[in-house]
Order: C-alpha cells, then sequence, then structure tokens
C-alpha cells in the first residue's frame, strides 16, 4: 500500500499567487499513491474558486473514500472556529483507493491565550494566536491488512505542536498498526522523540523550491515501509513524501 501526504497550500503555487485546479489535480494524480494525506484544504472558498478541493484530489487519484475535516469557517480574513452549516471551510482531507471500515476524527489541544513570538524578514516581534487543529484517521483494509492512517497539521508555535502530536498518538494508543502523516512543524528528530513512532520517509520538504528541512512526515508503528520518495509537485511552498507501507509480521 502505497502511503503519501502533502501540504497543499490550497492548491496555489506561491502564498499570494492564484489556485491552477489542473495543475493540483494533475499534481495528485502524479503521486500515484493509495492513501493520500492532505493539508491546507479549501472547500468552497473564493480563492481556489468555490472548489471542494477533497473531492477533486479523491477523483484525481481514484479514490473510493474520502473525508474533509474543517478546522476553520469562512474565508481568509474573517475565519471563525465556529462551524457554520455551509459555509467556504479550510482543514485536512484524508483519501483512499482501499475501502475504510472506521473513520475518526480527534481534535488537537489549542493553546488558549495569544503568544509573541520573532517573525518575518526583517525579524519583529508579533503577537500570534493560533488556528484551532484536528487529525482525521481511518483504518484502511488494504492487500495486507488493515492499517490506521492519520493525517494532520500542527501548531508552528514551538513547543505547542510537540503538545499535539503527544496528544494525537496517546488517542491512539490502540490503533496497531499505525501511520501519521502531515505537515507536524517538526524537524526530525523532535518527531520521532515526542511521537515515539519511526520516520517511514526521510527528506528535505520546505520551501519547496530550496528545501532546507523537513517538517513534512510519515511516522509509523507495526509497519515496515520501502522505496520512500520526496516529490516535488508544480504547486505548493511543501514537497510531498510518499513510500510503501505493510503491516509487519
Amino acid at each position: 500500500m502505497r502511503l503519501g501526504t502533502w501540504n497543499v497550500l490550497h492548491g496555489a503555487a506561491t502564498a499570494d499567487g492564484p489556485v491552477d485546479l489542473r495543475r493540483f489535480t494533475d499534481a495528485v494524480g502524479g503521486l500515484d499513491v493509495d492513501v493520500l494525506g492532505l493539508q491546507e484544504v479549501d472547500r468552497a472558498q473564493p480563492r481556489s474558486g468555490g472548489t471542494d478541493l477533497t473531492a477533486a484530489a479523491a477523483e484525481a487519484m481514484g479514490a473510493v473514500e474520502h473525508r474533509f475535516a474543517p478546522t476553520l469557517y469562512g474565508v481568509p480574513g474573517s475565519w471563525t472556529a465556529a462551524d457554520v452549516p455551509d459555509a467556504p471551510a479550510y482543514g485536512v482531507a484524508l483519501l483512499s483507493r482501499y475501502p475504510v471500515d472506521h473513520w475518526r476524527v480527534v481534535p488537537l489541544p489549542r493553546l488558549p491565550r495569544d503568544i509573541p513570538m520573532v517573525l518575518g524578514r526583517p525579524r519583529r516581534l508579533v503577537v500570534v494566536r493560533d488556528e484551532p487543529r484536528t487529525a482525521v484517521a481511518a483504518r484502511v483494509v488494504g492487500p495486507h491488512g488493515p492499517v490506521t492512517v492519520v493525517t494532520t497539521h500542527l501548531s508552528f508555535i514551538p513547543g505547542w505542536n510537540l503538545v499535539q502530536l503527544r496528544h494525537l498518538v496517546r488517542a491512539l494508543r490502540d490503533e496497531d498498526p499505525l501511520v501519521v502523516t502531515g505537515d507536524l512543524n517538526l524537524g526530525v528528530r523532535r518527531a520521532g522523540l515526542a511521537s515515539g513512532l519511526r520516520g517511514l520517509a526521510a527528506g528535505r520538504t520546505f520551501p519547496s523550491d530550496a528545501p532546507r528541512r523537513q517538517i513534512d512526515h510519515m511516522l509509523g508503528r507495526g509497519v515496515v515501509a520501502s522505496a520512500p520518495r520526496v516529490h516535488h509537485p508544480p504547486v505548493s511552498d511543501h514537497r510531498a513524501l510518499s513510500a510503501t507501507v505493510v503491516p509487519a509480521d
């Protein structure tokens, strides 16, 4: 079973650039994976042409099952965490070419206060508030047996992403075999230590044009991985990862 993860930047080539739906769907199909975790996914957003990017990606890769887990509603500049029916939304998604016998959404802890951080070029002190974070998990019935696959997008706030990752792994402690995918905003060493899971694919993923670090991960237990690969799609500021995974004997 080939697994992948990709932060898609809502299908845009750059943060301020337009969404190119054809390039996005071609890139998803080009990954040629059986199960794909996506982060920074739009649904019905004006900036992405009102498209349901999860459904578009599912069609492009031939997925028979998919779920979108919203974290924010509304449009950029007026986001809300409140569930607003039929409103544009933004979040994470999981797609599978294989049947899924159980889905689960795991909300992650949110830092309850604003926090000062030094950001930008030139560097300056700003006060930031993290957005809500969640994970979506599926027990995928693959050709060699079931594997629980999870995708998430953790906080950019140092330390708090470690809290969220530990919370997620604890919430899934009874799931085995397990693969956690996503943009964790953590380096390799911290992601491994915080999760207690083994890295399944290594390679620099961010920023996509000249990657300096790996913040996108595939972490697992109870599985054996082979043929890891870093992909450079023509959209997004992240590269994608993939690997072939089977349950360990």
